[in-house]
C-alpha cells in the first residue's frame, strides 16, 4: 500500500467495510476534490486486499463506477478508471467505454481508453476504433496507441505467446 496517499483520517485502520463506507461518505459529500481522490484510492486499495471472489470486491467495483457516473472532478474520474483496470474490474468494462466516448473530461476519457488497454479488453477495439475520431488529439492518439497494442497482444496470444517486457534499465 502507498504511503503517498494522505489518510488523514487513519481509514486504514478501519475494518474493510467501515472504510469502505467512509469512502463513500467522502466521494458523495466532500467538496475537496483532493479528499475524493484519496477515498477513491483507498477504496481501491479495500479490493487488492479482498481479492476478486470476495463480495466487498464488487462493492468497490460498484463504487468505482458510481464515482465514473457522478462525480464532476475529471481528475477523480481518472483515478476511478486506474483503479478499475489495476484491480481488473472486468464487469466494469461497459463504464470505462461509456467514458471513453461520452465523458466531458479529456482526461477521464483518456485514462477510460488507457486502462481498457491495460485490461487487455480485447472485444472493445470497434469501439476503441470510434474513439479515433474523438475531437480532442491526446485522447485520439491515446485510442489509437491502445489499438495498436492490442493488435500486438492478440497476436502474442494467438501465437500462444507470453507477452514478455524487455528490459529497459
Amino acid at each position: 500500500m502507498s504511503r503517498l496517499i494522505i489518510d488523514e483520517s487513519n481509514l486504514r485502520s478501519l475494518p474493510v467495510s467501515e472504510r469502505l463506507d467512509k469512502c463513500l461518505g467522502i466521494l458523495m459529500k466532500e467538496t475537496d476534490e483532493s479528499l475524493r481522490w484519496d477515498a477513491v484510492w483507498l477504496a481501491g486499495e479495500i479490493a487488492e486486499i479482498s481479492g476478486p471472489d470476495d463480495p466487498i470486491f464488487g462493492k468497490v467495483s460498484d463504487l468505482m463506477a458510481w464515482v465514473l457516473k457522478n462525480e464532476a472532478n475529471g481528475v477523480v474520474k481518472h483515478e476511478a478508471c486506474y483503479q478499475i483496470a489495476a484491480r481488473n474490474m472486468r464487469e466494469k468494462i461497459p463504464d470505462l467505454i461509456d467514458v471513453a466516448l461520452k465523458d466531458p473530461s479529456i482526461i477521464a476519457r483518456h485514462e477510460s481508453i488507457e486502462s481498457l488497454g491495460l485490461m487487455r479488453a480485447f472485444d472493445t477495439k470497434e469501439m476503441l476504433a470510434r474513439a479515433t475520431n474523438d475531437p480532442n488529439p491526446d485522447v485520439k492518439e491515446t485510442a489509437l496507441f491502445v489499438l495498436k497494442r492490442l493488435e500486438r497482444l492478440e497476436k502474442l496470444e494467438e501465437n500462444k505467446k507470453t507477452y514478455q517486457p524487455s528490459n529497459i534499465l
